[in-house]
């Protein structure tokens, strides 16, 4: 097999979420998977073994769940792939789709939670305002709660009497805090640990009439998980000896917690018994844990995967839990961990080599999104693909970046933008002193918080990159701010302190768009036409300054939003990519 064959085959294998089940019907589940040629959701039965594909959607469909008692499966269908729409459901077994509250006008969603009573909690974000509604289908929907500040739905306990909302009433969407209300509305307790320290609610516990709620904490600079009454103002700590960034979920008796820690890229699990404190580790292979959920038997399941082993659902009894159906991927390169010292301190970042060729390799630094997310030890057929065309991968977790503490994640202030670069800058440093990679064949790309830190990377290390590609990303933040969604308004507002009309010289020093004119590298940028966080405009004015000035810049627009669920439009997006990089830096296809 060829090396375009090898790459896009991994694009194309089968691949699948860890199944969700309902709370009072087990043997029913749901995940979604790219079967189809689409990411859709698909039913499983898992006392038949029967699989059915419930959503069949020309862009593909990005969230979905099912309702505790097995009875529905709810999704969310946009427009066009640019994340407005309504919520739907369709019967377990089948039937026609319907509208789960037609009286509510389309919006952006901002999170929802389903009960066994029949009662949803549905989160939507409009221009100006964060409204959660109580839908009961078929009946009048009523508003419950309303803001201009970010707001989500955090979870519905289990009976429909309690809704956990995440909230930023204090003006920092980086920093929630966590209020309990009833379904007429009425607050029943409040979690909010003041400035810098944000509560995340994660769920309620899976019995009916148990008012405790998991949560997140960050009282001790890194994400811990607590036990929290709202009704009683009982809480409970689980504080934990070890390092890494944890989270949390019930097991099915609510008498014991699953603990996922994130640390240096891998992940491990643990269980944690509320009776006597007793901390018990799960064996897993060393990797990344996608998502991980304790069945009503006690076992484990997760979604497991490495840099070199494609994805497998597993549990912690020995057992693979599905396969879909379809030709395996290939398997890719492991990863190798460095560390760097860098401005603030040490720098993680993840090394995959290619098996061909000799060092000084040609690179990609590959830089994530978010910027609160950060790069693992998991399979990526991105950075496989790379890989199988000779390219060393370069992936940093610079400042900014989630799993090294709330210090580390916070660190984005004032110096936007500038301040990440400048840890991928001593990553750079280190691997060109290293001979590991060749200074002259530099390639900086990224999407999303990534394709913004390679425009802005381009435009202020013109010196450092010999070709750029940015994929759906922010050129200027005052044009973004202007269009983008109201939740990723509250955010650009947290991370620079207030709108754009407050900090102008803020706003346009940490823009790409004020750099175009030192950019000396050739650049790709891949937009969706319908990107609801990277507005197609503000990425036209910069393309337009790029042309003004006779740059060479080359530009891959595709008609969806803010990425794509449909494998082939991956797979061409990826050749351009490919293309691009070897033209420009005089490679030969492999």
């Amino acid at each position: 097999m060829k090396a375009e064959e090898r790459w896009q085959a991994r694009f194309r294998a089968p691949r699948m979420t860890l199944p969700t089940w309902a709370r009072q019907a087990p043997s029913r589940s749901m995940y979604r998977s790219n079967t189809s040629g689409a990411w859709e959701i698909y039913a499983w039965d898992r006392a038949t073994g029967g699989i059915r594909q419930v959503t069949k959607r020309s862009r593909g469909t990005a969230h979905g769940l099912i309702d505790p008692t097995g009875k529905w499966i709810w999704w969310f269908a946009d427009e066009d792939g640019d994340e407005h729409g309504v919520w739907m459901r369709q019967r377990y077994g089948g039937g026609p789709d319907e509208p789960v509250a037609p009286d509510l006008a389309p919006g952006h969603p901002a999170g929802i939670a389903l009960s066994a009573s029949g009662t949803a909690a549905v989160g939507i974000a409009r221009v100006g305002s964060f409204q959660i509604y109580l839908v009961r289908p078929g009946e009048p929907s009523q508003l419950i709660y309303e803001h201009a500040e970010a707001a989500a739905v955090a979870d519905m306990s289990l009976d429909g009497s309690l809704i956990a909302i995440s909230h930023s009433e204090n003006g920092d969407a980086r920093h929630p805090a966590l209020r309990v209300i009833r379904p007429n509305g009425s607050v029943v307790g409040e979690l909010h640990d003041g400035e810098g320290k944000g509560v995340i609610g994660l769920r309620f516990a899976p019995i009916e009439g148990d008012r405790r709620m998991l949560a997140l904490h960050e009282r001790r600079g890194r994400r811990e998980p607590l036990v929290w009454d709202p009704v009683s103002g009982e809480q409970r700590e689980i504080w934990l000896r070890d390092v890494g960034e944890l989270t949390a979920d019930w097991y099915d008796d609510g008498r014991a917690v699953l603990i996922v820690r994130h640390n240096r890229g891998r992940t491990t699990l643990q269980r944690y018994d509320l009776g006597g404190g007793v901390l018990t580790s799960i064996e897993t292979p060393q990797g990344v844990i996608e998502n991980a959920a304790p069945r009503p038997d006690g076992a484990v399941e997760f979604a497991w995967s490495s840099a070199a082993h494609p994805p497998v659902m597993k549990s912690s009894n020995g057992f693979l839990v599905l396969n879909v159906a379809g030709p395996t991927s290939p398997p890719s390169v492991p990863v190798e961990d460095l560390d760097v010292e860098g401005p603030a301190g040490r720098v993680h970042a993840l090394i995959s080599r290619p098996e061909v060729g000799a060092a000084p390799y040609p690179a990609v630094f590959l830089l994530h999104g978010g910027p609160h997310a950060h790069d693992a030890d998991a399979f990526n057929p991105e950075v496989a693909a790379w890989v199988e065309c000779g390219f060393a991968v370069i992936r940093v977790n610079y400042r900014g970046s989630t799993g090294y503490g709330v210090a580390w994640r916070d660190a984005l202030q004032g110096e936007l933008g500038h301040i990440e670069l400048a840890d991928v800058s001593a990553v750079r440093e280190a691997v060109v002193s290293r001979g590991l990679v060749d200074p002259e064949r530099l390639v900086l790309a990224g999407a999303a918080w990534g394709g913004y830190l390679t425009l802005l990377g381009l435009g202020t290390q013109p010196k450092a990159w010999a070709a750029g590609i940015a994929a759906v990303p922010i050129a200027d933040h005052r044009a973004t701010y202007e269009e983008e969604t109201e939740n990723s308004r509250a955010y650009h507002r947290a991370l620079f302190g207030g709108p754009p009309d407050e900090l102008p010289e803020l706003y346009a020093h940490c823009s790409p768009s004020a750099y175009v004119g030192q950019v000396e590298a050739p650049v790709l940028i891949l937009a969706g036409e319908n990107d609801p966080l990277c507005p197609i405009r503000q990425i036209d004015d910069y393309v337009a300054g790029l042309a003004d000035l006779g740059h060479p810049h080359e530009v891959y627009r595709y008609d969806a939003g803010h990425g794509t669920l449909v494998m082939a439009e991956r797979i061409a997006q990826m050749s351009v990519q490919l293309d691009f990089v070897r033209r420009h830096l005089g490679l030969d296809t492999p």
